[in-house]
């Protein structure tokens, strides 16, 4: 870092997640930014967009991209990372990526800041940013195990098409539209009908019937929250629903507490929410969670089912807890405790 502030590039700023890395940073001053710089393919190279009140052009990525650069966020795709994610590392650059070419490398730390910030400090200038699933979840697992311990968590996800980038929304828009209107539109970015239903696939399937969207749930939790041994199951489900993911949570939980207790524990923290009083229809839905920052819980009640058993509703806004927010709160949090600069 220069002594002005930090030098920043966005890597697929064209994207869905890329322009919402600009409207992140709009808002937080906790990132003392000296300079910006757009970066993408060059079939987007050229093209300009706006940062407070600027206009900046997006640049076509190169290896000498990364040398006048502090940190980088990345959303371009694993293949996209993996070319360039080791270059920018070398030149010392932070690469915080957003797909999940390095999440479950040994060496990479894989970073919700408020869950597990501290496991940066031995990084080598590769930062995984987690699922977008995974990212709201691990939030309030966390506190539910320094609250009772964790013996089991079931979860089964409802993600919005967002979740499939542009082609995901647009393909939910105009098959509703053409639907509405007796016309046909069939499927191209999903497997099926995405109007008026839900699929339960997301990415392809493994060979034990989970899918891979499954298996980064099921992975990444245990990684985050440093459990390797924590019993993790998903079911992930496609839904139509343009931004917000929505997760029915179970957990096991080693000793005994209260729905009020649950309350307590997530209201204090800084980014959850807890909307639950059910009974005056107060619970957070995707509608209400989009374009928001925090993590919302409602539906806080004991699993009749198991002795120490609760059940919750998380939703968040997948493009930003998921994906472009949570990526600036990394960098944030790096810049705070000194971690940017480091030579690998």
């Amino acid at each position: 870092m220069n002594g002005s502030g930090v030098r920043v590039g966005i890597l697929g700023a064209s994207g869905q997640v890329g322009r919402e890395f600009l409207k992140v940073l709009s808002k937080r001053d906790q990132l003392p930014l000296s300079e910006l710089t757009l970066l993408a393919s060059a079939r987007s190279a050229g093209s300009v967009m706006e940062f407070r009140g600027k206009r900046l052009t997006v640049q076509e990525v190169t290896e000498k991209s990364f040398a006048g650069l502090d940190i980088v966020l990345a959303s371009a795709g694993g293949a996209v990372s993996k070319q360039w994610g080791p270059i920018a590392a070398q030149q010392g650059c932070v690469f915080i990526d957003n797909s999940s070419a390095f999440r479950m490398e040994k060496d990479v730390p894989l970073i919700v800041p408020e869950v597990n910030g501290h496991a940066l400090k031995n990084h080598k200038n590769l930062i995984a940013n987690p699922n977008c699933s995974t990212a709201q979840l691990v939030v309030v697992l966390k506190i539910l195990h320094e609250l009772a311990g964790l013996k089991r968590v079931i979860v089964s996800t409802y993600q919005s098409v967002s979740g499939a980038g542009k082609e995901g929304v647009d393909e939910l828009a105009n098959q509703t539209k053409a639907l509405v209107v007796d016309q046909s539109y069939p499927p191209k970015k999903f497997q099926k009908q995405i109007a008026f239903n839900l699929i339960p696939h997301i990415d392809s399937f493994a060979d034990d019937g989970y899918t891979k969207e499954e298996l980064k749930v099921i992975n990444e939790t245990r990684k985050i929250l440093e459990l390797p041994d924590l019993l993790v199951t998903c079911t992930a489900v496609r839904v139509p629903v343009m931004i917000g993911h929505s997760e029915v949570v179970t957990v096991d939980l080693e000793r005994t507490v209260s729905p009020a207790q649950v309350r307590e524990s997530l209201a204090n923290s800084p980014i959850v929410e807890v909307w639950d009083q059910p009974e005056n229809n107060i619970y957070p839905t995707p509608l209400d969670c989009a374009g928001e920052d925090p993590v919302y819980v409602g539906r806080i009640r004991r699993d009749t089912s198991s002795p120490n058993g609760m059940n919750l509703w998380v939703v968040a806004d997948n493009l930003r807890i998921g994906a472009a927010l949570n990526a600036v709160r990394i960098a944030e949090y790096m810049v705070k405790h000194n971690l940017v600069g480091q030579k690998v």
